[in-house]
C-alpha cells in the first residue's frame, strides 16, 4: 500500500542543546514539518511514501527535495515556485521551562498555493492512502481551499483518508476561524488523531485537560473520542495521544484508539530525559498507519504507534530516525536502553 502526505516542510533552527536562542551564536539547521515527518517515518519502515508540497525554486529549497529523497520519499509531486522556505526557530525546554517554537512562515511558497498548482490526479497516481494535518490550512486561505480540495479528490478516488488535528494558536491568523476549516476537511476523514488540545480546539468537542490532572481520566477521553465518530460519521476510529507531562524532559506517554464503541489503550511509557519531542505526535501518526496497514488489529496497531513514538523521543530533529528491530525490540519488553555490541 503506498501513501501521500501533503504539507509545508521548513527549515528548523534549534539553538544547542538546551540553550536559549541566540544564548551562543549557532544554530542546528535540518529539515521538518509533520506531514513530511509522516512520510520519512513511514518510508524508513517500507511504506512508499510520497509527498506533496511547493518549495521555493533556490539552492535551499533543492536540498530540502535531497533530504526528503534521501530517506525514500516520492519526491516527484514536488513543485519548485519562486518564494521562501518557512522557517521554525526551536528551543529546547528542560525541566520547569517549556520548549518554545517562534514560526517564520508568513508568505512561504506554499501558503501561496494556487488552485493550478497541483494535479491532484496525478498526484494520487497508485496511491491507497491520503495523509494530511490540520497545520497546512492554517497556513492561509489558499491552503485551507487546496487541502478541502485534496482531501474531497481523495476521496472520491477511494483513498483512505487520515487525518492529524493539529491546532497551531499562532498560525490562525489570515482571518478564518480554525473549527470552520477543520470541520469540512473531517467530514472527509476515515481516521481522525489528535490530543485532547486538538480535538477541543479544531472540532469544537469538550473534552478532559491533561495539564495539571494527576491521572487521566480515560472514559473521558473515550466519551470526546465518541463524540467525534458521532459528529463525523465517515471516520470509523478516532485516535488520541495521552502525555502526562510532569516537566519539560520527564512524560509519561501512551495512546488510545475509539471505534465502534470499543476502547483500546496502549501500554504506558515513562519517558525522562527527554531528548526531543517535537515530530513525536507525527511518529505516533506513521506508527498508527504502519499498523494499520500490517497489523491489521487495533490493539497491535497502537503499540506500534506508541513505540515508535516513545523512541522518538530520543532523537534529536523532526525525522524519527528509527529502524523496524529497534520497535519491534521496544515492543518485546526490552526497554534497558543497554549498549548493543
Amino acid at each position: 500500500m503506498s501513501i501521500a502526505t501533503f504539507g509545508e516542510i521548513m527549515l528548523r533552527l534549534k539553538s544547542p542543546g538546551q540553550e536559549r536562542l541566540l544564548q551562543s551564536p549557532f544554530f542546528e539547521a535540518t529539515f521538518g514539518g509533520s506531514e513530511a515527518n509522516v512520510a520519512v517515518a513511514l518510508s524508513r519502515l517500507g511504506i512508499p511514501a510520497r509527498f506533496i508540497s511547493i518549495l521555493p525554486d533556490n539552492p535551499i529549497g533543492r536540498e530540502c527535495m535531497r533530504e526528503l529523497r534521501s530517506h525514500g520519499v516520492d519526491v516527484s509531486c514536488l513543485k519548485f515556485k519562486k518564494g521562501r522556505l518557512g522557517i521554525y526557530f526551536f528551543e529546547n525546554g528542560a525541566n520547569q521551562r517549556p520548549s518554545n517554537v517562534i514560526y517564520d512562515r508568513e508568505n512561504s511558497a506554499i501558503s501561496r498555493i494556487t488552485e493550478e498548482d497541483i494535479d491532484w490526479d496525478a498526484s494520487f497516481k497508485d496511491m491507497q492512502w491520503f495523509h494530511i494535518s490540520g497545520i497546512t490550512p492554517a497556513l492561509s486561505q489558499n491552503c485551507a481551499d487546496e487541502t478541502i480540495k485534496a482531501v474531497r479528490t481523495a476521496k472520491d478516488k477511494g483513498l483512505t483518508v487520515s487525518f492529524d488535528l493539529n491546532y497551531r494558536a499562532k498560525l490562525w491568523n489570515y482571518g478564518a476561524e480554525a473549527y470552520s476549516v477543520m470541520s469540512k476537511i473531517a467530514r472527509y476523514a476515515d481516521i481522525l488523531i489528535g490530543n485532547e488540545e486538538d480535538y477541543q480546539k479544531s472540532l469544537g468537542i469538550k473534552g478532559p485537560s491533561a495539564i495539571g490532572a494527576q491521572q487521566l481520566d480515560l472514559d473521558a477521553y473515550q466519551a470526546m473520542c465518541e463524540i467525534a465518530l458521532k459528529q463525523y460519521p465517515n471516520a470509523k476510529i478516532a485516535a488520541v495521544t495521552l502525555r502526562e507531562s510532569f516537566s519539560a524532559d520527564n512524560n509519561d506517554w501512551s495512546g488510545m484508539i475509539v471505534s465502534e464503541g470499543r476502547r483500546f489503550v496502549s501500554r504506558k511509557y515513562h519517558i525522562s530525559d527527554i531528548v526531543d519531542r517535537v515530530g513525536a505526535g507525527d511518529s505516533f501518526v506513521a506508527g498508527l498507519i504502519y499498523g494499520l496497514i500490517t497489523k491489521k488489529d487495533y490493539q497491535a496497531a497502537l503499540e506500534y504507534a506508541a513505540a515508535l513514538s516513545c523512541l522518538k523521543h530520543s532523537i534529536s530533529g523532526d525525522f524519527a530516525l528509527i529502524e523496524k528491530g529497534e520497535i519491534e525490540k521496544l515492543l518485546g519488553g526490552d526497554a534497558s536502553g543497554r549498549v548493543q555490541r
